[in-house]
């Protein structure tokens, strides 16, 4: 068992799981998950973050930047952008499941 320090700190690097129907569709076909992350994260945090969290093990794991996109919030304020942010889409193990629709 880790010590509460080191389980907060792997929480804080796995923000929320991503529910698309395109990432539904990924955990169907190729066992792969998708999470939004810290943006200074890095693919071995978030390998061991998710592998000691939710008791898996990953094979492999991939980060992007999604960058914000512009929005019109009405008359009074014309433009403004939505947040930029860090995704990982992670490879699990084959036999390895996360209930990612219920820990939402």
């Amino acid at each position: 068992m880790l010590p509460s320090g080191q389980m907060a700190r792997y929480r804080r690097i796995i923000l929320a799981p991503v529910v698309t129907e395109k990432t539904m569709r990924l955990i169907e076909e190729a066992n792969k998950y998708t999470f939004r992350v810290r943006g200074d994260a890095s693919k071995i945090e978030i390998r061991r973050a998710v592998e000691i969290l939710f008791g898996v093990r990953v094979l492999k794991v991939a980060t992007m930047h999604v960058r914000g996109k512009a929005r019109r919030y009405g008359w009074r304020y014309p433009e403004g952008r939505t947040e930029s942010w860090k995704k990982a889409l992670v490879t699990l193990a084959p036999g390895d499941r996360i209930d990612v629709v219920e820990r939402a």
